[in-house]
């Protein structure tokens, strides 16, 4: 097995844009099984893209997504890289784009099977001059996306096992 990578993505001088920071934080501090690799990407877009082109087996990215829905909301979402077109990638040093990173990695080669995006809804993304912390539903959503994201590194180790077995 390749193994898995949690990517948590935001920047945490917007507020709730921190969601994914938070979650990779937890989850490094709290520890993850053997095979599975948590990083805090922040706002780090090129080292996200070079980290995908690892060839791992699965790849949850955890970011705040403004969807409409409730704030605190979680998403459970699989993008569909087939609609991503071969359109010029333009990467800004100081952001954080999932779609663009995805694309910038499937142009330059990246092998994009299984990737899952966690997301929530975000109540703010700050004023202007920034916001440091979490909103307190987007806080309690942290909790929650820890248990969704056990729960599916669980069932791609349990995938993973069943495809080796069936090989033998």
């Amino acid at each position: 097995m390749k193994g898995i990578l949690i990517a948590g993505i935001g920047n945490i001088f917007l507020g709730d844009d921190a969601f994914g920071v938070h979650v990779a934080q937890r989850l490094l501090q709290r520890g993850v099984r053997d095979g599975v690799r948590v990083v805090d990407f922040g706002i780090r877009s090129v080292d996200l893209i070079y980290a995908l082109l690892d060839g791992y087996d699965a790849v949850i990215l955890v970011d705040a997504t403004p969807r409409g829905g409730e704030p605190g909301t979680l998403y459970a979402i699989e993008p569909d890289l087939t609609k991503m077109g071969p359109d010029p990638v333009e990467m800004e040093a100081h952001s954080m784009n999932p779609v663009t990173v995805l694309r910038a990695a499937k142009a330059m080669g990246g092998e994009l099977d299984n990737i899952l995006l966690i997301g929530c809804e975000p109540e703010t993304l700050g004023p202007e001059e920034g916001l440091l912390g979490l909103s307190a539903c987007v806080e309690a959503a942290v909790e929650q996306a820890l248990l969704v994201v056990d729960s599916l590194v669980e069932e791609l180790v349990m995938e993973k096992l069943q495809y080796l077995q069936r090989e033998v």
